[in-house]
């Protein structure tokens, strides 16, 4: 499966914070914004990642991040002129995309998962040709995609997203975490612009789901989605980073950590990624005793 983080827009509702500085780059605690999604496609194990964000702000992102090998990934980067739209990253990167199924990931959204990561893989290789949306329980509905469900309890059916619905038919938002099969570029290339003149991700799904080809996965008790667009949501997140790692001395999204576990790179080349960081530095210091450890309990 290859994988496209979309990190482009403006930032406008991040200003002034944004006017010289990408959002992707704001910290959220100890790391970056960008360092979350990237966490989360690793998780999933995807290693082959296509980086799309704007002409201004690619450059940095891909300063910081070069071309991933010290990660064992293979990251590239493609310019994405203007926001036109969620759904035009699968045309920007069709031929990245060749005909795997792509796992597409907002460059704003931070993730906290407790799903099983391993039982989660296997179901979305069993659905090779479905498209896969990841829902959770929001006190506000009105202001995302909201999933609409059959009326059952049991194994609750998908029947539509309704874009920030005045009267929200449940409290599930879709986040910005997708995975389609290859034929989404074809779908994506297909579709009209609204009538803000984008290719609108909800409209994309929305064409999996009448197909019934569409599977929603929700987010487990405990999980958190976390959209860094305003200043009071970067606040929050923060805030929730650093309150979660200091109860469990562990980190979030440290994607030296997430690649040394997972066997992307091995000691020598974690211990390298260590050495970037000062001496006595909190990061330094955690990912050495990583290094250090002789077991992991998880």
């Amino acid at each position: 499966m290859k994988g496209i983080i979309l990190a482009g827009g403006s930032g406008t509702r991040l200003y002034p914070l944004t006017q010289c500085v990408s959002k992707q780059l704001l910290p959220v605690y100890d790391k970056p914004v960008i360092h979350y999604p990237l966490a989360t496609m690793v998780t999933l194990g995807v290693k082959d990642i296509l980086i799309i964000s704007t002409p201004a702000d690619l450059p940095h992102i891909e300063r910081m991040l070069g071309d991933g090998k010290k990660y064992g990934l293979n990251l590239s980067y493609k310019v994405q002129d203007a926001p036109k739209g969620i759904a035009e990253a699968f045309i920007l990167g069709a031929d990245f995309i060749g005909k795997e199924k792509v796992c597409l990931l907002l460059g704003d959204n931070i993730f906290f998962i407790t799903n099983n990561i391993a039982e989660l893989k296997k179901k979305i290789a069993a659905y090779d040709n479905d498209a896969f949306i990841f829902g959770t329980r929001v006190p506000d509905p009105e202001r995302f995609g909201v999933i609409v469900f059959e009326e059952t309890k049991q194994h609750p059916r998908v029947v539509a997203i309704e874009e920030k619905p005045a009267l929200p038919k449940s409290n599930y938002a879709a986040t910005g975490l997708y995975i389609y099969p290859p034929d989404v570029v074809e779908k994506a290339r297909a579709q009209k612009p609204s009538a803000r003149g984008e290719l609108e991700i909800t409209d994309l799904n929305n064409a999996y789901i009448r197909e019934g080809r569409l599977q929603c996965e929700t987010l487990r008790r405990g999980s958190a989605w976390i959209d860094v667009g305003t200043p009071k949501s970067l606040m929050r997140a923060a805030r929730f980073v650093e309150e979660v790692e200091n109860l469990q001395s562990l980190k979030l999204s440290c994607i030296e950590e997430i690649t040394y576990r997972l066997g992307f790179v091995d000691a020598a080349q974690f211990e390298r990624n260590i050495g970037v960081y000062a001496k006595g530095s909190d990061y330094r210091v955690y990912l050495e005793k990583i290094l250090n450890e002789t077991s992991d309990p998880d």
